[in-house]
Order: C-alpha cells, then sequence, then structure tokens
C-alpha cells in the first residue's frame, strides 16, 4: 500500500470522524466512492495502532523553562513525542494525526 495513498485516506477518514457525517453522506459531498472508503477505513482499522505504556505526571515547574516540553509523551517502541509551550493547534492536530496514523 502506497504511503501517499494510506495518508490520504487516513486524513479523510479521520475528517469523516470529526464531521460527524454518515460516511456515505460525506463521500456524496466530496464525490467520493463509498465503496473505496469503506474499503480504506477498514484495511486502516486492521493496522496495528500505537501502544501507550505508563502515564506520569509532575507538577509544572515554579520557574517556566521554554527548552522544556510542557508535553511529552514516550511510546512503547521508546520514541518520544514532545510538544512545547506556544503549540499552535495546526502543529498539535499534525502530532495527532501522525498518532493516529
Amino acid at each position: 500500500m502506497a504511503q501517499t495513498r494510506r495518508d490520504y485516506w487516513a486524513k479523510l477518514i479521520a475528517e469523516q470522524e470529526a464531521a460527524g457525517e454518515t460516511a456515505r453522506a460525506f463521500c456524496r459531498g466530496r464525490g467520493l466512492s463509498d465503496q473505496t472508503f469503506y474499503v480504506w477505513r477498514s484495511r486502516l482499522a486492521r493496522e496495528p495502532r500505537p501502544r501507550f505504556a505508563l502515564v506520569t505526571t509532575k507538577a509544572p515547574p515554579a520557574v517556566s523553562n521554554a527548552k522544556e516540553p510542557a508535553l511529552e509523551l514516550v511510546f512503547a517502541t521508546g520514541e518520544r513525542l514532545r510538544i512545547h509551550n506556544g503549540a499552535d493547534a495546526a502543529t498539535l492536530r499534525l502530532a495527532l494525526e501522525a498518532i493516529r496514523a
């Protein structure tokens, strides 16, 4: 499966879920094939999802350090996602799309 096609369909499926429309209405409104949408939704649902491990919290420091992330997610694979204070909504959306993909 080509990564660009996968990303395209993952984005459309996420848009449909966020819009709260039925899949059929979403597809009709965008000129998409219902059948193709369902096939991709099923295919992507079978892909392994990221697994998260232990979640810990700690109090923010009394003095904020701009170099320290405000939020850090550590995946079971050891990969880390760091989000700093002041991250804009578009950046957060991209990070969430990447996690969901």
